[in-house]
């Protein structure tokens, strides 16, 4: 698979900073957990390995990178709430018997490794340097709550201009045990405080997050397209016919993608017009209003017209990105 590169480059601040007109600015997402409160998600999910693909989780493993500004001189920490497998948010399946493993990796290859880059725990994904690991098994210690990974010197990451600085990379891994772990990050500057980071930002290349069970909720993902890219390929998991995934940006009212059934993966493609590069889309999940499909895992990812990832970033590069008529209409 090729490396998705030129994500985040002089040009192409230039074009967001061009653009920033068009776009509705978000609230402060650099000082909310991730999921962030804009993209509406209750929880990341990561299934232990000897759950069921079909309860919504493709390979019980889920990355996160996390960017920290170059000029950032302090020390960093990554807080994960509610590690454990158990208690009051995880998904129990035959009784609380399993482990997640959670490892933090920094250093060269952390992200410009080509297996770092890729929708399956292929070997060799965990790339870098080793900096932290925790297996987390059921734990009252550390249900509903904060546990802190760090300090760690933002250099202890690798230097990515292309991404906006430092990154440095978690890996959350099921471990033996079928249930389902439910948990959030935050990137912060403090070992016992959700404090931002001033300009951090968090992606992956792949999102496995549980939906509301409120079905008028919206939850929504922020991939970012560059100037490469001219067409998407939107691929989902196991969405189980709950509502609708539609893909909003600044030159489209909502384009509806494909959506999968029970254990299965679907795709649809989507063209980039011009006035969609260097921005952000808004792809968006809204449930089923007459029936409830309760507890929903759900996994996505996008490839451009390469088959290379594109990112989803927490905090939208740009902005939250809203239709804009005299983009999207072209007259006669």
């Amino acid at each position: 698979m090729q490396k998705f590169s030129h994500l985040y480059y002089p040009a192409t601040i230039t074009c967001v900073i061009v653009l920033s007109a068009l776009f509705l600015a978000p609230k402060d997402t650099r000082a909310q957990s991730i999921p962030t409160i804009e993209e509406n998600i209750p929880f990341l999910v990561t299934f232990s390995s000897n759950g069921d693909v079909s309860w919504g989780d493709d390979d019980f493993s889920q990355v996160f990178f996390f960017v920290i500004p170059k000029d950032k001189k302090g020390p960093v920490y990554i807080r994960v709430f509610d590690p454990d497998v158990g208690g009051r948010n995880d998904e129990d399946r035959t009784g609380f018997n399993s482990s997640t493993r959670f490892s933090v990796y920094g250093g060269i290859g952390c992200i410009s490794a080509k297996e770092a880059i890729s929708t399956e725990p292929i070997r060799g994904y965990k790339t870098g340097n080793l900096l932290d690991a925790k297996v987390f098994g059921k734990d009252n210690e550390h249900d509903n709550s904060w546990y802190t990974f760090g300090p760690y010197n933002p250099m202890e990451g690798e230097l990515m201009a292309e991404y906006g600085g430092y990154i440095l990379k978690i890996v959350a891994e099921g471990l033996q045990g079928d249930d389902g772990n439910l948990y959030r990050y935050f990137l912060s500057s403090s070992p016992d405080k959700n404090t931002a980071v001033e300009g951090g930002n968090a992606f992956t290349f792949e999102y496995s997050f549980r939906l509301s069970n409120d079905q008028g909720q919206i939850s929504h993902l922020y991939p970012y397209v560059n100037d490469n890219v001219v067409s998407l390929k939107l691929c989902n998991f196991d969405w189980d016919d709950d509502g609708y995934i539609k893909v909003v940006s600044v030159a489209r009212r909502g384009d509806f993608a494909k959506t999968s059934k029970e254990n299965e993966w679907v795709n649809s493609t989507h063209i980039v017009s011009e006035s969609e590069k260097n921005t952000s889309l808004d792809v968006q999940f809204i449930k089923n209003k007459l029936d409830l499909v309760k507890n929903n895992n759900v996994v996505i990812y996008i490839t451009n017209q390469y088959g290379e990832f594109l990112p989803f970033y927490t905090a939208p590069i740009g902005g939250i990105p809203k239709f804009k008529y005299s983009i999207g209409v072209q007259k006669k």
